[in-house]
C-alpha cells in the first residue's frame, strides 16, 4: 500500500465539516444543480435552446470552485487538474457530449486506501440505481478502511481496486437509491480496457439496512439474538459489516467455477441467471463469513446477519417487479430456508432456528455452486434451462409461463443463435417469478419505509434503533 505523505497525512485528519461547509463547496453544488436541467440525457447542452451566456457563468463556477478546494485533496491533484482541463474542453465543444476519459484515468483512488481519506469526485455520470442521465455531478466521500479490513484483504481476500466509501455531501444524482461510484457511469469517448477501482458507500448500505431490517423484525415479531440486534443499533459497526460483505462479494464474481463471463457483460439472458451470480456471490461471502465467525471474528457473524436479513426482508420488496434479479435471490433465499425448516412462519410471527441457518443456507450456496459447476459442460441453452429448473424448484413461476411449461415449450428449433437466444429472453415474463402471498403482504408493510430510505446517508441514521 503507498504510503501517505506528511501533508497528505493532515488532510486525511482534517474534520470533514471543513470541506462539506466550505462556501467554494457550496458554490460548486449550486452550480451543478443549476446546468443540471439544461443538460440532455446524454450530457450535452443544445446552445441553440438554452442561451451559452447562461451557461458559461455555471462553469466557470465549477471550474473556479474545484480549483480552490484542491488544496485538501492532495492526492487527487493530477485527477482534480484533468477534470479542470475536461471541463474546459467540454466548454469549448460547445457542450456537444461530453469527454472525461482523461480525469477518468487520472483519478485513483485504489492507490490511497486510507481510512478517513477524503475525495472530491466531479464526473458527468449516470448514478445507478439513481439518475439514468449523465449529469454532471460533485460529490464528498471519505475512504472506509479499517485496518482489520485491510488485513484481511492484504491476506485473505485480495481485491486491490474494491473501496469501501461513506458520503460527505452530494448532488441531487445521489440524493436517490444509488449507493455505488463506479468508473463505467462516466461519460468517455471509449471505455479503458479495464477499470481499476469500484466504490461502494457503506453508509447508505448500512443505514438502510438498519431502518428495513429494524422494521421488518417489529412487524413480523421475530426474536433475533442479542448481538443483531447490537448490529441494527450501530451505524459505524454496520458500515464495517458492509464494506467486508462487500469486499468478498466483488472478488467473488472471478472466483470458482464460472461457465461464462462473471458480469455477464454485454450478454443478453434470462434475469434470474443475474440473480442466481448475485446471490452466488452473497452466498459465498455469507460461507466465508461462518468461517470467520469461527476463526474469532465477530464481524464474520454481523456479515451472516446482513446478508440474511438484507436479503429475505428488503430485497424481494424492493424495485419494480420487472424481471428484479435481486429480489427474485432474496426470495429464493428465504423459501429455501422454509422449505428446509430453518425457518417458519406460523401464528403470525415469523421464526429462525439460529442454530441450523448457517448449514441450511450454505447448502443452498452449494446447489448452486454445483449448477456452475455442471454448466461448464452445457451449450448455454441446457445451461439456462437447468437455472430455471433450480429456481422454480424452490419459487413458484407465473401460472402464464411459457418457461414454466418446459424445454418442449420453448422456441428451440431456431437455428441463429442470436435469434434463440432473443426469442427465449422474450418468452420470460416481467414478473416470472411473482411474490408469494407472505411477501406480498410485507411488501405493504415495508413500503414506507423502503421508500424512506431514498438519499440515506449514515448522518441520517443515526436515530435508527432496533
Amino acid at each position: 500500500m503507498q504510503n501517505l505523505s506528511p501533508k497528505l497525512a493532515v488532510a486525511a485528519d482534517a474534520p470533514a465539516a471543513s470541506v462539506a461547509g466550505h462556501p467554494a463547496w457550496l458554490r460548486l453544488k449550486d452550480a451543478v444543480e443549476a446546468l443540471r436541467p439544461f443538460q440532455a440525457k446524454d450530457g450535452s447542452i443544445d446552445l441553440a435552446a438554452v442561451q451559452r451566456q447562461s451557461v458559461d457563468p455555471l462553469v466557470e463556477t465549477v471550474l473556479a470552485s474545484v480549483a480552490e478546494l484542491a488544496p485538501f485533496f492532495p492526492q487527487d491533484a493530477a485527477y482534480l487538474e484533468a477534470v479542470r482541463a475536461d471541463l474546459r474542453k467540454w466548454a469549448d465543444t460547445g457542450y456537444r457530449e461530453p469527454d472525461f476519459l482523461d480525469s477518468l484515468l487520472a483519478f485513483q483512488p485504489d492507490a490511497h486506501r486510507e481510512d478517513g481519506l477524503e475525495h472530491l469526485v466531479v464526473f458527468p455520470m449516470y448514478t445507478q440505481n439513481g439518475n439514468p442521465d449523465r449529469n454532471l455531478e460533485a460529490v464528498l466521500l471519505k475512504v472506509v478502511w479499517p485496518e482489520w479490513i485491510a488485513e484481511l484483504e492484504r491476506t485473505r481476500f485480495d481485491n486491490a481496486g474494491y473501496l469501501g466509501i461513506a458520503f460527505e455531501d452530494f448532488t441531487a444524482g445521489y440524493d436517490t437509491n444509488s449507493a455505488v461510484l463506479f468508473p463505467e457511469t462516466v461519460a468517455v469517448r471509449q471505455a479503458p480496457e479495464r477499470f481499476t477501482w469500484g466504490g461502494i458507500f457503506c453508509d447508505r448500505e448500512a443505514a438502510r439496512f438498519r431502518a428495513v431490517s429494524t422494521s421488518a423484525v417489529r412487524q413480523l415479531g421475530l426474536e433475533i439474538p442479542a448481538d443483531a440486534e447490537g448490529l441494527l443499533k450501530d451505524q459505524a459497526r454496520a458500515q464495517e459489516t458492509f464494506v467486508l460483505w462487500d469486499l468478498v462479494h466483488d472478488r467473488t464474481h472471478s472466483h470458482g467455477d464460472l461457465p461464462f463471463d462473471p458480469f455477464m457483460i454485454k450478454q443478453r439472458s434470462p434475469f434470474w441467471m443475474y440473480g442466481l451470480e448475485e446471490l452466488r456471490c452473497d452466498l459465498n461471502t455469507f460461507k466465508e463469513a461462518v468461517k470467520l465467525e469461527a476463526e474469532g471474528y465477530a464481524q464474520g457473524r454481523d456479515v451472516q446477519y446482513a446478508i440474511l436479513f438484507d436479503r429475505m426482508f428488503r430485497f424481494p420488496v424492493s424495485g419494480d417487479r420487472v424481471r428484479n434479479y435481486d429480489g427474485m435471490g432474496g426470495q429464493l433465499l428465504f423459501a429455501y430456508l422454509h422449505q428446509h425448516d430453518a425457518l417458519r412462519w406460523r401464528d403470525n410471527r415469523l421464526t429462525i432456528d439460529w442454530s441450523r441457518v448457517a448449514e441450511v443456507t450454505n447448502g443452498l450456496c452449494a446447489e448452486i455452486e454445483a449448477l456452475y459447476r455442471a454448466g461448464i459442460d452445457r451449450p448455454k441453452t441446457a445451461h439456462w434451462i437447468a437455472a430455471y429448473e433450480l429456481v422454480s424448484r424452490y419459487l413458484t413461476p407465473h401460472p402464464a409461463s411459457t418457461w414454466a411449461k418446459g424445454p418442449e415449450a420453448l422456441p428451440l428449433d431456431l437455428a441463429d443463435e442470436k435469434a434463440l437466444k432473443k426469442a427465449l429472453c422474450d418468452a420470460v415474463l416481467p414478473d416470472e417469478f411473482p411474490l408469494s402471498m407472505f411477501f406480498e403482504a410485507l411488501s405493504k408493510k415495508l413500503s414506507r419505509v423502503i421508500a424512506d430510505t431514498k438519499g440515506i446517508t449514515g448522518a441520517d441514521a443515526q436515530g435508527v434503533a432496533a
